[in-house]
């Protein structure tokens, strides 16, 4: 590889990670802006989100003109399927989230988080037969201890971070069988979600309930604003995963429930008795054999490739050689 195309390709990685550090940031500050759109419920915000989010991925395909992957979608009755269950898995995670927050359990909430790749895992050994490695298998039992000490904690099930675990890893569970791009995902999600959201809506408002237009222009606008915070991070999201390695993803999503415990504690006051503060060590500790086991893997798996690459380049002049005679 040249200078130019070394100098290229590290410009490509560095606003990969850029873009990562955003996207990861925005979704790990995004318990800041929740509590602002009070007095609002949290079904009222909800259907905002779902409404608005639709409005702005649109504006934001009319630029980039891509539309090809609507017309094949909806000649494909199973993959509309699909999108319609995505839909309805992230409405039930950004209402518990939206409610979450504003009701004081931030701290739960990054929870649900740090615990979804162990759900996700999980998930792959039960649904798809996926096989663990033995490091894995480690992690997993110590995800079961530390929601069992948090049970005691709380003196109930992390119920809040269950519920966004499960649900987020189901959400990406299926993505992965629908296999659409984050914005595109994003506009057929919302399109579903669209009618119910401004039905309820127009209910509300019909109820004397919305504080939509009845609580100040700049609250409005703050309503309207859920479809920029829901879209921005994951436009950035997408430019960061065609720039950098898995690897680099995998620890960069780290960043969002680090952010959202901080903000927890030290912003929202939120208590961490002993107990807790055990669940959470439990936690980190299953997601350090993880981490530390794919980083292996993938270092193992580079390897193999380079030595294979090698023997490949190495044998090539040898099969050469042996028909030029013929020739």
């Amino acid at each position: 590889m040249d200078s130019g195309a070394a100098g290229q390709s590290r410009s490509e990685q560095r606003i990969g990670l850029l873009n990562g550090f955003a996207a990861y940031g925005m979704w790990g500050l995004v318990p800041l802006f929740w509590p602002l759109l009070k007095p609002s419920g949290a079904a009222e915000i909800l259907a905002h989100r779902m409404a608005w989010s639709l409005v702005f991925v649109g504006v934001a395909l009319l630029f980039v003109r891509r539309w090809g992957w609507a017309r094949e979608l909806i000649r494909q009755p199973r993959r509309l399927g699909l999108v319609a269950i995505a839909a309805a898995v992230i409405t039930v995670n950004w209402g518990v989230y939206i409610w979450s927050v504003n009701t004081g359990h931030v701290v739960e909430a990054s929870l649900g988080y740090f615990i979804n790749p162990l759900v996700t895992i999980a998930m792959g050994v039960l649904l798809l037969g996926e096989r663990l490695r033995p490091v894995q298998w480690a992690a997993v039992a110590v995800g079961l201890s530390a929601v069992l000490v948090l049970a005691f904690g709380y003196g109930r099930p992390p119920w809040i971070s269950l519920c966004l675990a499960f649900s987020f890893a189901t959400y990406g569970l299926v993505k992965k069988k629908v296999n659409l791009s984050g914005l595109e995902s994003l506009t057929a999600e919302t399109a579903v979600q669209f009618l119910p959201a401004v039905g309820y809506l127009v209910w509300l408002g019909a109820q004397g309930e919305a504080t939509f237009g009845t609580e100040g222009l700049g609250h409005s606008a703050l309503l309207a604003a859920t479809g920029v915070v829901t879209a921005a991070p994951l436009v950035c999201f997408g430019a960061a995963a065609i720039r950098v390695p898995l690897s680099t993803l995998g620890l960069l999503q780290y960043l969002a429930p680090v952010f959202q415990f901080l903000l927890g504690i030290l912003y929202f006051h939120e208590a961490m008795p002993p107990e807790r503060w055990a669940g959470f060590g439990l936690v980190w500790l299953a997601l350090s054999l993880l981490t530390w086991d794919a980083l292996r893997t993938a270092r193992r798996n580079a390897v193999r490739l380079a030595a294979a690459r090698r023997a490949a380049t190495a044998t090539r002049p040898a099969v050469q050689g042996e028909r030029e005679p013929a020739a």
